[in-house]
């Protein structure tokens, strides 16, 4: 087999279509809420699509990067919509490289579903979820990594997660992965040289093919490893609190969410479902659940519960096993721990969380006989606490104080996680070839490869299908 120069084998996408104007709503919108609302055009008929609608006094001049004042108004009855701003953005000087326009209206509901309906009429089509951002990238603007930093930087919901989503956004996870495949192709250039051109070519320097494909593939794993981080940051934590009736679990979530989030009473099974909460520890977003108290019982309602109890510590990343200080560790609390903590599944790690501790003598906390391996966190929720132990002790079990530890300047999403594995699956591959002293054909097979694979990740190597699954989880107006 005879090979060529190495290029890329990326596939042809479609580029925008021409004459088309795409408009949304660009902020989110609820009743009585949001003091701005901005619809976003973009495409060849923006700026005409403005002019008939928006209408100025005075003389300001339609000029890029300017922001006019002005009425929204109904080309056919003439009649005042809103008393907006626009903002003016001309190709390629704009998010898309298109002409952009946006308009600036009061927030709310109405103003911005007029305009979007205007300017619809006018001959625009809605944009499909994320399909600015498709257009930022199919235009150059943006590489693939930075267009997914973009949606993680929207849906980030603690402030670690928009720090390593904007470095997603800068390009700092595509300065690596193409100088990476950068010195891929090098390499395969120099491969596929000596397989055209054997007799007029000094012989490959193997030792030195090997180091390269060695470091490449350290750099891989290294980026590689951020992929549990940056889930966790994005995801975030689901920990569900669970326990028998009236240990105080309502309080703890109370306790620590720093509202009345449950109602509290002295009535066993007064939860009856789960009560959530949102809450950030560390840089990380947690998902809190509280559940119905876990115990034989006759009313239907309550059973459902129970049921549903069940179920959400089966399916939490992190169980809180509430206990009561006062009744110690019970016959109950540890057929709990078997069936539901324990045996029963929950996926990731369980702390014991003592409560009441206020109501004992401290001696008495040193007598209590509870499992041994588990992380314990004495409070008293009613008096707020131990909250800060808690917090602390929820870090350490799921290693989230490694991250924090580490620094991380970005983080890598599963789709990325899985080019990069495949990227060190074929250099290792490339490394075993080398090592059996195979022909040089072989090489080229995994090179390839792995080029394709970190091609994927920066959209260098990029299908139509692909571009549609990464861009359709966007929200519309991005």
């Amino acid at each position: 087999m005879k090979g060529t120069r190495a290029t890329t084998q990326t596939v042809p996408l479609p580029g925008p279509t021409q004459g088309e104007t795409i408009v949304a709503i660009a902020t989110a919108i609820a009743p009585q809420q949001g003091s701005v609302g901005i619809v976003r055009l973009s495409g060849a008929d923006a700026v005409a699509i403005a002019r008939t609608l928006f209408h100025v006094p005075g003389q300001q001049p339609w000029e890029s990067h300017r922001i006019l004042y002005g009425q929204v108004r109904d080309p056919v009855t003439q009649q005042v919509v809103d008393e907006a701003l626009l903002l003016l953005m001309l190709a390629p000087r704009s998010y898309t490289r298109e002409d952009v326009v946006e308009f600036h209206c009061h927030g709310g509901l109405m103003a911005v579903q007029q305009v979007q309906q205007l300017c619809l009429a006018q001959g625009a089509r809605l944009a499909q979820p994320g399909e600015f951002t498709l257009r930022a990238f199919l235009n150059g603007r943006l590489d693939l990594t930075q267009a997914e930093g973009v949606a993680d930087l929207v849906a980030a919901q603690s402030a670690l997660a928009a720090k390593t989503a904007l470095a997603g956004v800068q390009g700092k996870l595509m300065a690596p992965i193409r100088q990476l495949r950068s010195t891929c192709l090098d390499v395969l250039a120099e491969v596929e040289a000596r397989i055209d051109f054997e007799d007029d070519l000094p012989p490959l320097d193997e030792a030195l093919v090997g180091s390269q494909i060695a470091a490449v593939l350290t750099e891989v794993e290294r980026i590689l490893a951020t992929a549990e981080s940056g889930e966790l940051l994005r995801t975030g934590l689901k920990v569900a609190i669970v326990g028998r009736p009236n240990v105080g679990k309502s309080s703890l979530l109370n306790a620590w969410s720093r509202c009345d989030r449950a109602i509290v009473t002295a009535l066993p099974g007064t939860t009856r479902d789960v009560v959530e909460s949102q809450l950030v520890v560390g840089g990380i977003p947690i998902q809190v659940l509280d559940t119905a108290g876990i115990r034989e019982a006759d009313d239907p309602v309550e059973q459902l519960g129970i049921a549903r109890s069940r179920q959400v510590a089966q399916g939490a990343d992190l169980v809180l096993l509430t206990i009561d200080a006062t009744a110690g560790w019970t016959v109950a609390d540890s057929q709990l721990y078997g069936s539901v903590c324990k045996d029963g599944g929950s996926r990731g790690p369980l702390i014991v969380v003592v409560n009441k501790v206020d109501l004992v003598d401290a001696n008495d906390l040193t007598g209590l006989s509870l499992p041994t391996g588990v992380y314990v966190v004495h409070t008293a929720a009613a008096q707020q606490r131990g909250i800060d132990a808690l917090e602390q002790a929820i870090l350490t079990a799921i290693h989230a104080d490694q991250l924090l530890a580490a620094n991380l300047e970005f983080t890598v999403n599963q789709r990325q996680e899985a080019a990069l594995i495949r990227a060190s699956i074929a250099l290792k591959q490339v490394q075993e070839t080398i090592e059996n002293r195979l022909p040089l054909d072989f090489w080229t097979i995994d090179l390839r490869a792995a080029i394709a694979a970190l091609g994927s990740i920066t959209g260098d190597d990029i299908t139509e299908s692909m571009l549609d699954e990464i861009f359709s989880r966007f929200c519309i107006g991005k």
